[in-house]
């Protein structure tokens, strides 16, 4: 790669969004089979992507949504309520003709007990058409206690899939108050439109305990991750053997890794990269990635106290910070998947295929064992990172269908086909409108 193309966009001609609402499914008319209560459980994405699908859900059953409830016990444990962090007001006015959204239930109904149920992950429309209407005709009143991949990624109406896009991309608009410091932030960041990296680095405490990763970090530091591993009952897998877990690449890539990994594409010690992530764990693994990247930031370093001030107890609050200055970057980088990740991802290729890198670690961890063991020269190591991830940098693909939902690609991690048309004479276009900057 040479130094402009480092920041290049992947090739995207011919690609453009495509969510228009068809005119036969404007919502005609008051009549509701019921009323959906929804508890969205997960941090702030896994949420959000779950209230697109509620909606969805909602529509499919004819049904009218109460305004959702977040998630206060998962791990962050953060008592924002869903007007605290979206604007209500625009996301109920942007969904009014697709379906019915109310703040709270109507008088006549606040006294009756909802029936409650987890739907099925997963599921086919004709799940919700069938069972779940018939429930909700009979109780009136149904509380989803889950929200997270209850609906199937394909073989969905292709104005259900638009209409997911429309309410992630378009009606799930952040709170003026959120999206103003992201727009000061991301200022700072620019400093006169210099270009940056937003770095998801997944080495958290939480993250590497789940997962039983401890590369490059001390004796002490690796017995604190597996005693909190054997205290979260929740987590199933205890005995985890982290070397054997690297080499398959399942660890998030460690600071020092993602260094090299940056370095090896061609990205020069003055770049300014942006950490999307909670506290990085280990005394020494954010000095690893400062040594060869001095210019990093976090949002605790971009803004002042003062501005942090209304964030500060609440993570999910400064997740949707983190996400603004995700999806405005130049370059969006992540060392592990996860619902962020994802959700970044697939936002940017709405976007406009916006360059994300997604390092293929098991072949990366290879490499730089080889490196470090002097088997390879920093020349040879440089040039099989580039090779590896000439694929990898955020172009177009199709997302394909598998005989198992649970293994195959997201649909928010990659909305196209569904959101995203293109010009190829066997591709169907909806209407649509050319990529829209932000």
């Amino acid at each position: 790669m040479t130094v402009p193309d480092i920041w290049s966009k992947p090739k995207s001609d011919g690609y453009y969004q495509c969510i228009t609402r068809p005119k036969n499914r404007i919502r005609t008319g008051s009549g509701t089979n019921g009323y959906i209560l929804v508890h969205a459980n997960g941090g702030l994405n896994q949420m959000r992507t779950g209230i697109c699908d509620m909606v969805a859900i909602a529509k499919i059953m004819n049904a009218t949504l109460v305004l959702p409830y977040l998630d206060h016990e998962s791990f962050w444990t953060d008592p924002s309520e869903f007007s605290d962090i979206f604007d209500a007001k625009h996301f109920i006015d942007v969904l009014k003709d697709d379906i019915e959204i109310l703040e709270s239930l109507p008088p006549e109904l606040q006294k009756v007990k909802p029936h409650t149920k987890a739907p099925i992950s997963w599921s086919k429309a004709s799940y919700y058409r069938g069972e779940m209407s018939s429930l909700l005709k009979k109780h009136k009143v149904i509380k989803f206690t889950h929200t997270d991949s209850r609906l199937a990624n394909n073989g969905l109406a292709g104005s259900i899939q638009k209409l997911r896009c429309r309410t992630n991309y378009k009606a799930l608009q952040f709170k003026p108050e959120i999206e103003q410091l992201g727009q000061k932030l991301l200022a700072r960041l620019r400093n006169g439109g210099k270009p940056y990296i937003a770095l998801h680095l997944r080495y958290e405490k939480d993250m590497l305990a789940f997962t039983g990763c401890s590369h490059n970090l001390t004796n002490e530091e690796a017995k604190e991750l597996q005693d909190m591993r054997y205290r979260v009952r929740h987590w199933k897998e205890k005995e985890i053997n982290s070397q054997e877990r690297r080499i398959q690449g399942g660890c998030p890539l460690a600071p020092r890794e993602t260094a090299l990994f940056l370095k090896a594409l061609g990205y020069p010690s003055t770049t300014t990269i942006y950490i999307v992530a909670g506290e990085i764990y280990g005394k020494q693994s954010m000095a690893a990635l400062q040594s060869e990247y001095p210019n990093v930031y976090t949002h605790s370093t971009l803004a002042t106290e003062e501005e942090l001030e209304p964030f500060k107890q609440y993570q999910n609050r400064l997740a949707a910070l983190d996400y603004i200055l995700a999806l405005e970057s130049d370059v969006f980088v992540y060392t592990y998947d996860g619902n962020m990740a994802k959700a970044v991802q697939g936002h940017r290729m709405f976007e406009g295929f916006r360059k994300t890198i997604n390092p293929d670690r098991q072949k990366f961890v290879k490499l730089i064992d080889r490196y470090d063991l002097g088997e390879i020269s920093w020349e040879k190591f440089s040039s099989k990172v580039k090779e590896n991830h000439e694929n990898r940098l955020g172009a177009p693909y199709a997302r394909q269908p598998s005989s198992s939902p649970r293994f195959e690609e997201s649909f928010y991690a990659n909305p196209y086909p569904g959101c995203i048309c293109d010009d190829k004479p066997q591709s169907k276009p909806g209407t649509g409108s050319a990529w829209i900057s932000r």
